[in-house]
């Protein structure tokens, strides 16, 4: 339950600090109660989903510097929810080495343009792409080296399909562009790709890196529908998307958990975006490994050895459960109630007080423990199946 208190009368002794509350912070005050490690998290609204499980809740806009202050006045370390940081304010702050990643390590991560010059800088693999602004100005000439169509993306804030738009033509972008801020968008080649993979690890204060399984993901409208784990690809492959990681996090001495996206088709593998936190694709790990994600970022930020992460299973299926229509005819609770009968469900809810078209509700996981990946793939698809019957995706 929720201490509600005067935040001046309280002592230090929170050993962790949340700055965000959502599903994410939740599943990361779980992780932490499960190590009896004390957390106090820094969010709108105690009602938020991470205010339900955590020990303290600082009620205040997770960017507004007033409230990160009363954190770190609490907290012997601050974790991050998500990257949509003001990192600029926070340096103001008197916080040296409290903060897990560090303020320079995240630095180049915390929107897509930075991440793009990073990557350029360390030569990986990567869709190419150019700011629209500098688009806008290129002649005719100059626009024919690239080819329609076209993704643009924000400069900061995309997720869950928003920030992410395909442009068809040049009149689809001038139309487009009239209406944004040209500074905060950038326009990246179009990838045919076969596979969407995202790999998620950890890296610890004596540089030791441990990963999860090489994860295939299904997205609908830019939103990750389901992730099957382990992906299907071959040795090489899996080397060097390992390789990627750990050139990415040695080069920026980034100790915390990473999450990298990854398109793989005929051009090979390329990054497709780098996430500085834990990520949905890795939600499959607190039933699938030996020590999930969460957990993970809560042992290296209290100063615990992380475990070895191994697989508790053959494979597993996440799938992503999105707000509907008002009108369903199953209501919530139904639903929730169906859905767990299902054999072998893990239903993790995330207590959001308001069901929205797109909204990320909750997550299911099922272990699957066929021997070989044909059958795990078969028995996917028919879980799969079983549960958009009860909760489709509204992006169907």
């Amino acid at each position: 339950m929720n201490l509600k208190r005067n935040i001046k009368n309280i002592k230090k002794n929170y050993s962790l600090g949340i700055i965000g509350g959502g599903q994410l912070a939740l599943m990361l005050a779980e992780a932490a109660k499960n190590r009896g490690i004390k957390v106090c998290v820094q969010t709108k609204s105690s009602s938020d989903p991470a205010g339900l499980k955590a020990d303290y809740v600082i009620e205040a806009d997770p960017l507004k510097v007033k409230g990160n202050k009363e954190l770190i006045k609490e907290c012997e370390k601050i974790i991050f929810e998500n990257e949509w940081i003001k990192i600029e304010k926070l340096n103001m702050i008197n916080s040296k080495n409290i903060f897990v990643p560090s303020l320079e390590s995240i630095q180049p991560l915390v929107d897509r343009i930075s991440q793009k010059k990073l990557i350029e800088r360390m030569n990986l693999p990567s869709p190419r792409w150019i700011s629209l602004k500098e688009f806008l100005s290129l002649d005719d000439e100059e626009i024919k080296d690239w080819h329609f169509p076209l993704m643009l993306k924000s400069y900061k804030g995309g997720y869950d399909g928003k920030g992410n738009k395909r442009i068809n033509s040049k009149d689809d972008l001038n139309s487009f562009s009239i209406k944004v801020n040209s500074d905060e968008w950038l326009i990246e080649e179009w990838v045919d790709f076969e596979n969407e993979l995202a790999l998620v690890g950890s890296r610890d204060f004596d540089g030791t890196i441990r990963f999860f399984p090489i994860v295939e993901t299904y997205q609908k409208n830019n939103v990750c529908d389901w992730v099957f784990s382990p992906a299907a690809i071959k040795y090489d492959l899996k080397t060097f998307a390992i390789n990627i990681f750990s050139s990415i996090v040695n080069e920026l001495n980034y100790v915390g958990v990473m999450a990298i996206e990854f398109f793989y088709g005929e051009g090979g593998l390329l990054i497709n975006e780098i996430a500085p936190r834990t990520h949905n694709s890795a939600h499959f790990s607190i039933e699938a490994c030996s020590s999930s994600q969460f957990d993970q970022y809560i042992c290296i930020s209290s100063g615990i050895k992380p475990p070895e992460i191994k697989m508790n299973s053959q494979g597993s299926l996440m799938i992503n459960l999105l707000g509907l229509k008002k009108r369903y005819p199953l209501s919530i609770e139904k639903r929730i109630e169906l859905l767990s009968q299902i054999k072998g469900s893990n239903l993790h809810w995330y207590g959001k007080s308001k069901e929205s078209l797109g909204r990320k509700m909750a997550h299911i996981t099922f272990l699957i423990n066929e021997n070989n990946h044909y059958k795990r793939t078969e028995k996917s698809k028919e879980i799969l199946t079983e549960v958009r019957k009860i909760w489709p995706s509204p992006n169907d």
